[in-house]
């Protein structure tokens, strides 16, 4: 992606079902967790790279003795930061412990980490300061083990407000108005309901330390979860351990956020990603399986595991950004569908180029988009197929030798490369655009001046900045005949509210280019009309997205021409075309991940609406903050 944007988070949970003892016997070592955990998070760090964190429960530990750890670190490589201070851990514990470092019971009372369920987080902040404070998993002390709570998230919530006022309502006072506050006191408030019930169940039977066995054992926390999540409103998958070792992944009714897991006798393990861990445990794709939507994984303390409803589901929409941009492409049917979406391009490229393959080179901006570049060169290949197909089988005319139509293949050129190492912050703002230009390099001497079409393919243009202060700057001065921009992804039009740090809708190009569409044509007065009612829908609490009647006076079409039109720098020679991908071919191209708001404005919860409305009256009055 060309304008970097910041998005969700990933998570990694393992839960071990043996007693450590097996894995040191199996695996020759008591590293098996420790390893397996890293793995996890070096395969997700594509996910979050502001912080990271790790937490670890050992279950039974004797009282006196500490059983749960945590580190987290903000540092500049925070994986490696953290999994070197676990394996100074185990360092000294093998220095001191010496043949006993094999040993289970001494390893678990004299080295931390050494418990049996693991939950690690991977942050990518789209709010609040870059510190540890903010790093998850975050910890919910108590005494009594059933008490505490280990919570960890890739989520946001759009209505904070609201679960705010509804802990301050239950006698609350929480330090902060923040969505990762407000989730785990809500959580942490029902599962403290949970623990009261059960106790006053059975106060007249058992001793109080007898108890405290009964709670352990028949602890509900899909009915903590239910009556927690009741009132939130946007994407989740979250997970949670409690101090005496259940632990659980809830993921949100509509399934916006991923959550994946795989189970054998010896391990559970969730991720946020297939890929890490099919490379975590060299498993098959089919053996990993998807937590359903409004479902939760839970994990009881004695290894024993299911899915259970914990909100009824809803449409599912899983994210389709996860699959166009965010996710590795590894996953299989991730880079295939990167690759349907590059082939489905294919009628409209030929079309803006004329059908004049000899005099045009494609390329990509890197990296994230060269799968879907190979799926659009694969549709080039079946055209030209069929195109062969016509004129030798079906004797259709055609110009020039059979043997150059026979032996032609389209011009591939490595034309954009990104200069990672340019920093622009050395110089004065009057001199910065200059430098902008620059961050990108280019080939060159690999276009023919004034004859050939050049088509770069992105897979997402979000506010067209790179685009016009540097992307275009370069490619204009190797002088093609015309320059055709591509994206693999829809026009960004609305804002993400469910993990995305796209908040602000005047960022966008397609916004910027719609409303320029709208004055052009003296229609002023539409802007004021949906400002008024978005107003009056954030006074009463309503939900309909008004934003979606100004972009339905113009086809999208008429915006791309109108985003060409801002982007193209004012010494661009060659003419510039935009072409973005159409919805339906979304749809076609990734079939079991319909989310597709921020391109059409259908959020599939109340809070997206709402937020949506903020951030138009945010931009009508002139407020640069974001909408959630």
């Amino acid at each position: 992606m060309s304008d970097a944007i910041k998005h969700e988070c990933g998570i990694a949970l393992v839960r071990l079902r043996k007693p450590l003892s097996y894995y040191i016997e199996k695996y020759g070592s008591p590293t098996y967790a420790v390893n397996k955990m890293y793995i996890l998070m070096e395969k997700q760090r594509n996910r979050g790279q502001d912080g990271v964190g790790i937490a670890n429960i050992k279950i039974n530990q004797r009282p006196g003795l500490r059983y749960i750890s945590r580190y987290r670190s903000v540092d500049p490589e925070p994986i490696k930061s953290i999994f070197d201070k676990v394996a100074r851990k185990y360092k000294k514990a093998k220095r001191e412990g010496r043949d006993l470092y094999y040993d289970e019971k001494w390893m678990k009372e004299n080295c931390a980490f050494t418990g049996e369920v693991w939950l690690g987080h991977l942050r990518y902040g789209t709010h609040g300061k870059n510190s540890i404070e903010n790093c998850h998993p975050f910890l919910r002390q108590n005494n009594w083990r059933s008490r505490n709570l280990v919570v960890a998230g890739n989520f946001n919530m759009t209505n904070v407000d609201e679960l705010f006022d509804i802990l301050v309502k239950l006698g609350q006072h929480p330090k902060e108005k923040v969505d990762t506050v407000t989730v785990m006191e809500k959580i942490g408030h029902f599962l403290d309901e949970e623990n009261n019930e059960i106790f006053r169940k059975y106060k007249d039977q058992y001793t109080n330390q007898e108890i405290t066995e009964v709670i352990e054992s028949e602890l509900d926390l899909q009915r903590v979860l239910s009556r927690a999540c009741k009132d939130f409103d946007g994407g989740y998958a979250m997970a949670g351990m409690t101090g005496h070792g259940d632990a659980f992944v809830a993921r949100d009714p509509v399934g916006i956020r991923p959550a994946y897991f795989y189970s054998d006798d010896e391990i559970i393990v969730v991720a946020s990603e297939k890929t890490a861990i099919k490379t975590a445990f060299n498993i098959e794709y089919g053996q990993i399986e998807e937590v359903k939507p409004g479902h939760a994984l839970i994990i009881k303390k004695n290894g024993d595991f299911g899915q259970f409803m914990f909100r009824e589901p809803l449409e599912k929409k899983s994210c389709s950004f996860e699959r166009i941009y965010f996710s590795r492409g590894t996953d299989p049917d991730i880079y295939n569908e990167r690759k349907e979406l590059g082939k489905l391009l294919i009628p409209q490229i030929l079309k803006a180029i004329n059908f004049d393959l000899k005099n045009t080179v494609f390329s990509y901006i890197p990296n994230t988009a060269e799968t879907a570049f190979l799926g659009m060169l694969q549709g080039l290949e079946d055209y030209l197929s069929s195109r062969r197909k016509e004129i030798i089988l079906d004797h259709k005319p055609h110009m020039g030798d059979l043997s150059e139509l026979l032996s032609f293949r389209p011009r591939v050129e490595k034309i954009v490369l990104k200069d990672a190492k340019l920093r622009t912050f050395i110089t004065d703002d009057d001199h910065r655009d200059e430098l902008v230009a620059h961050v990108y390099d280019t080939t060159y001497e690999v276009i023919q001046k004034g004859v050939d079409t050049l088509v770069i393919l992105d897979d997402s243009i979000v506010r067209g900045t790179t685009l016009e202060k540097s992307i275009l700057t370069m490619l204009g001065r190797l002088d093609p005949k015309k320059v055709v921009i591509v994206s693999s992804a829809p026009q960004i039009r609305f804002p993400d509210c469910y993990g995305i740090d796209m908040s602000k809708m005047s960022e966008f190009i397609a916004f910027r280019a719609m409303v320029a569409l709208i004055k052009e044509q003296g229609k002023d007065y539409l802007l004021e009309e949906v400002y008024d009612r978005c107003k009056a829908d954030l006074e009463n609490n309503d939900n309909e997205n008004h934003v979606n009647r100004l972009y339905n006076e113009f086809t999208p079409e008429e915006i791309s021409s109108k985003i060409a039109e801002i982007v193209k720098p004012a010494d661009m020679k060659a003419d510039l075309e935009i072409i973005y991908q159409t919805v339906d071919n979304l749809h076609e191209a990734c079939p079991d991940h319909l989310g597709d708001w921020y391109f059409t404005g259908d959020f599939p919860t109340r809070g997206g609406m709402l937020v949506t409305n903020r951030s138009f009256v945010n931009y009508m009055e002139g407020k640069l903050v974001r909408a959630y």
